[in-house]
């Protein structure tokens, strides 16, 4: 890698947290690193989150983005993204989250996923994942972007730890034998109206495929899933916009519910 393309990323790797640490939001980053350079963008990201580990943030797990194939090829890609989760993101149902932390928020209804076995070794199953697996919830992702106006292209939400933002989980955990990965229905509601409607084959056909895909790829990149970990598996339905002072509440066939509360 040059001198060049290296002074790029520790640019656009500041530029990033730049707005996370002020709350306003900066430039697309992906000209400067370019349009496709998606290794580059993971760069970005790598130096981030080794900047927020110093400075005591504590990784929980991972989250899966662009896990439909239309958005895949919206965004010139052919596979999903990732990011990585802290302990100051995670919130229980039903628990507040200050609006004014957040940037451009935007909620999705997902399976999560925690797991408690280290899945570390080469040539991971699908049998494995299911091993692994403790148990499942429901959960919200609230996406926020650092870049302004979400004039985003892959590069750029890579970048930015693919939109992470905050989470909130269901507090009744259930076993991964207790609903249809691939056929169990979801539906968010706020103010008794449905926005967003989804399926669990929405998730690459099933969440679990996500969550392999997510497994190995964390050992091919030598940060593999290590038992406590969460996995926000990636969305069902469309994202929405979120509003300060509203609720959003998920139900997830055969998981129960989860509800973002947000302040005023």
């Amino acid at each position: 890698m040059t001198k060049t393309k290296m002074a790029a990323i520790a640019a656009a790797a500041q530029s990033i947290r730049t707005a996370h640490e002020t709350g306003k939001p900066c430039a697309p980053v992906r000209e400067a690193l370019g349009d496709q350079d998606v290794e580059s963008a993971y760069a970005v990201q790598h130096l981030n989150v080794e900047h927020w580990l110093g400075e005591g943030r504590r990784l929980v797990g991972r989250k899966i983005g662009l896990t439909a194939k239309a958005v895949q090829a919206q965004f010139g890609l052919d596979q999903p993204d990732f990011g990585m989760l802290f302990a100051d993101m995670e919130m229980a149902d039903g628990e507040e989250i200050k609006f004014s932390r957040l940037q451009q928020p935007r909620v999705e209804a997902e399976i999560a996923f925690c797991i408690d076995e280290n899945l570390d070794a080469t040539e991971l199953t699908v049998t494995d994942i299911i091993e692994a697996i403790d148990y499942v919830v429901p959960a919200i992702e609230v996406a926020c972007c650092r870049i302004a106006g979400w004039d985003i292209k892959a590069v750029d939400t890579i970048a930015d730890n693919a939109a992470a933002g905050v989470f909130v989980l269901g507090t009744t955990p259930m076993p991964l034998n207790a609903f249809d990965h691939r056929l169990c229905g979801m539906v968010m509601e706020h103010r008794g109206n449905a926005v967003s409607v989804g399926a669990g084959a929405a998730c690459m056909g099933n969440p679990l495929n996500a969550v392999l895909w997510l497994a190995r790829k964390m050992v091919e990149v030598g940060r593999p899933l290590l038992a406590g970990d969460i996995i926000m598996s990636g969305a069902l339905g469309p994202m929405v916009a979120a509003k300060p002072g509203e609720i959003y509440e998920a139900r997830i066939s055969g998981l129960g519910s989860v509800r973002a509360v947000f302040s005023s």
